[in-house]
């Protein structure tokens, strides 16, 4: 893919001793009204943004009129944005919203793995029951799919690159990040996962941002999105994850959205701004750290907010309790 091997940037610092012990480089993006505002490492670097970019896969859902027929609540709209950790509240969820499609955990494509809710991972780990598809940490996506096909009357195999489903999800895919897709692959969920430059994501990110209801079909759409998720931010991850926890942080007014291999971007509607990064060693550490640093350098999230110190630890301690060392912002990096 063009541009994928771009120099990143050192971007996050772990200190040891009074010696950086670890770096961990990459690539960010703030991109403003009027285009990109700041810039770490290569806006052009190209990246998969895995599930970061599960707002722009359900633009279709909506905009398309597919929600409002099957009369999916904004609870739902959160979980279609969602990588959830598969506790009961999504479970059960996806499970009633799939029921009233008249479908099943067989209708889904996205495949079965242990959840990470602790509580869930005991039940299944204390017995001899089997996770099913709805404890996928994609399923709440995956049934937004479902009822996008019921709604474009596609065949079962919605997963597949020429499905109408995935049309529809590519050309939105382009048209938001306005750049042809450098490629695709298949996400762990498998579902195709389009690649663009950490620029394009942002600028997507940006168009969610600066949405408003009057701006059309797709604008509205991404509006009721949006704010599904800042409403129901322990349904788009869940309770001790990031996401969730940044929400909460800055009062509801910025969305936030984790994607694997370190991906993070951000969707900060009173600013205009949209935010993307990815760390080039796909560490979730660094890219929490990374997008702590990024939201309190754009003042949406208070420095003394007690998640900056969980994420962007200034110190860190062992099991004694003693102070090891801290992380820290790498030089030239907010």
């Amino acid at each position: 893919m063009k541009g994928a091997g771009m120099a990143p940037q050192t971007l996050i610092e772990l200190w040891r001793g009074g010696l950086c012990e670890s770096e961990h480089a990459g690539h960010a993006v703030v991109y403003g009204p009027q285009g990109p505002e700041m810039i770490w490492g290569q806006a052009d670097a190209v990246i998969f943004p895995r599930s970061s970019c599960k707002m722009i896969q359900a633009l279709p859902l909506v905009e398309s009129g597919a929600a409002d027929v099957a009369g999916l609540t904004d609870r739902q709209l959160a979980l279609a944005c969602a990588s959830h950790s598969g506790a009961a509240l999504h479970t059960q969820a996806v499970a009633t919203w799939l029921k009233d499609l008249g479908l099943a955990d067989d209708d889904l494509r996205c495949g079965a793995h242990v959840p990470r809710d602790p509580v869930a991972r005991r039940h299944f780990t204390c017995t001899e029951e089997t996770p099913c598809q709805i404890h996928n940490n994609c399923s709440g996506k995956h049934a937004g799919f479902l009822t996008l096909n019921r709604h474009l009357k596609g065949g079962p195999d919605y997963i597949e690159i020429d499905h109408p489903v995935q049309r529809a999800v590519r050309a939105t895919f382009e048209e938001v990040t306005q750049e042809t897709a450098a490629g695709w692959g298949i996400d762990g969920c498998s579902a195709p996962n389009f690649a663009c430059t950490i620029g394009a994501l942002a600028r997507a990110m940006q168009f969610f941002a600066a949405a408003t209801p009057e701006g059309g079909l797709r604008e509205n759409a991404a509006v009721r999105l949006r704010q599904a998720m800042v409403a129901f931010p322990e349904l788009v991850a869940g309770e001790e994850r990031a996401c969730t926890k940044l929400m909460r942080a800055t009062g509801g007014k910025v969305a936030v959205k984790v994607g694997a291999e370190g991906v993070f971007v951000a969707i900060l509607p009173d600013q205009k701004r949209g935010v993307a990064l990815k760390i080039a060693d796909g560490t979730n550490r660094a890219a929490e750290a990374a997008i702590t640093s990024i939201l309190v350098n754009l003042g949406a999230l208070d420095p003394a907010h007690p998640v900056v110190e969980e994420f962007l630890p200034t110190a860190q301690r062992n099991w004694r309790g003693l102070e090891t060392g801290g992380m820290r912002r790498a030089e030239g990096f907010c």
